[in-house]
C-alpha cells in the first residue's frame, strides 16, 4: 500500500480537479468519495455550512498512485515549491499531456531538450498545480510514474541535503540514491548545493532541488503529504519527529521546520470517519487520536 498519498487544497471544485486528472493521464481512475456532514450535530462548522453534504475527499489513482483532493476554500494556493515528475516513454504522449495540461495553463519551463533530458518540460495547470513532464531514459536508473518534487526557494534554499537527510532519518524504509547533482563551482550562490537528488521514504520515491533565491515563492499547505498511519503509535512517532509549528498543527495537519506540511492520518481515516459524532471530534483535535475517533458516546 501507498503510505504517503498527496494530498491537493481545492477551492470548493476538487471533484472539478479529480475528474479532470483522471480524463487527462491515461490509466487513471477514481477511487472513493467522503463528504461533509449535514449538521452541526454531526460536526459541521459555522464556516463549513456551504458544504453541508457536498464532497469532502476526492482520493484518485494515476498509473497506480494515489492522490486525495480536498474540498475546502481560499485559505491555501499552490506554488511550484511541490510539484510532481511523470515520467513519459515517448514524445508524442509528452505532447498530448502538455497540451492538455497547459490549456489555461502557465508554462514554467518550454517543452524541450535539456542538457538533462532529451525531452522536458515544467507547466502549471489550470488549478494552479505543477507537473514536470520528462521522457524515460531507458539506459538511466529506474524510477517510478510518478514522483513529488521538493523545490527549497527563499529562506530555505540551500536546505534541501539537510532536509533529505532528516526526512530518512525519521522515515522507515528510507534510503538516498546515489543520483545525488549538485550546482557546479561558480554557480552564482548555488555552488555546491543540491540541483537534483532523490531518496525514498516508507518506499515512495521523492525528489528534491535547491531553486535559488530568484523564486518568489515557497511552500504552502495547498499541497500536503498525507502519511498513513498503522497506529497510534505510528501517529505519534511521526508527529513528534516532523511538526515544528503548534500554531498550524490542526485535524492531524502539521508543518515541519522546513515548511512542508504533512497530514500524520490513520490509514482507515474514511471507515473511522463514518463513525457518530467522529468528524466533529476530528475537527476539535491536533494531532489526530484513533480512541477518541472511536469513543461513541464522547
Amino acid at each position: 500500500m501507498q503510505r504517503i498519498v498527496p494530498n491537493f487544497w481545492f477551492d470548493h471544485n476538487a471533484k472539478e480537479a479529480a475528474d479532470f486528472y483522471t480524463s487527462v493521464f491515461k490509466d487513471s481512475k477514481i477511487i472513493s468519495e467522503s463528504y461533509y456532514p449535514m449538521t452541526a450535530e454531526e460536526g459541521l462548522a459555522d464556516f463549513q455550512k456551504d458544504f453541508a453534504g457536498k464532497v469532502l475527499t476526492v482520493d484518485f489513482e494515476i498509473s497506480g498512485y494515489r492522490f486525495t483532493v480536498i474540498n475546502a476554500d481560499t485559505t491555501f494556493k499552490p506554488t511550484p515549491a511541490i510539484s510532481f515528475f511523470y515520467t513519459c516513454d515517448t514524445k508524442e504522449e509528452m505532447d498530448e499531456l502538455w497540451e492538455k495540461l497547459s490549456d489555461n495553463g502557465k508554462t514554467l519551463m518550454e517543452l524541450t531538450k535539456y542538457p538533462f533530458s532529451e525531452y522536458y518540460g515544467w507547466v502549471q495547470d489550470k488549478f494552479g498545480y505543477s507537473w514536470q513532464l520528462i521522457l524515460n531514459n531507458p539506459k538511466g536508473e529506474k524510477r517510478p510514474k510518478i514522483m513529488p518534487s521538493l523545490l527549497f526557494t527563499k529562506d530555505k534554499n540551500g536546505k534541501a541535503e539537510e532536509a533529505m537527510k532528516f526526512y530518512t532519518s525519521v522515515f522507515k524504509d528510507s534510503n538516498i540514491s546515489k543520483n545525488v547533482n549538485r550546482y557546479p563551482a561558480g554557480t552564482l550562490d548555488q555552488e555546491g548545493m543540491i540541483m537534483f537528488a532523490d531518496f525514498t521514504l516508507l518506499g515512495e520515491w521523492l525528489a528534491i532541488m535547491d531553486g535559488g533565491n530568484m523564486h518568489d515563492f515557497t511552500f504552502t499547505p495547498a499541497i500536503s503529504l498525507m502519511v498513513l498511519c498503522r497506529d497510534q503509535e505510528e501517529i505519534d512517532y511521526y508527529w513528534g519527529k516532523l511538526s515544528a509549528n503548534p500554531e498550524f498543527e490542526q485535524c492531524g495537519w502539521l508543518q515541519d521546520k522546513y515548511g512542508v506540511s504533512w497530514q500524520i492520518t490513520p490509514e482507515n481515516i474514511e471507515e473511522l470517519l463514518k463513525a457518530p459524532g467522529a468528524f466533529k471530534r476530528m475537527m476539535n483535535m491536533k494531532k489526530l487520536d484513533i480512541a477518541k475517533l472511536q469513543a461513541i458516546n464522547e
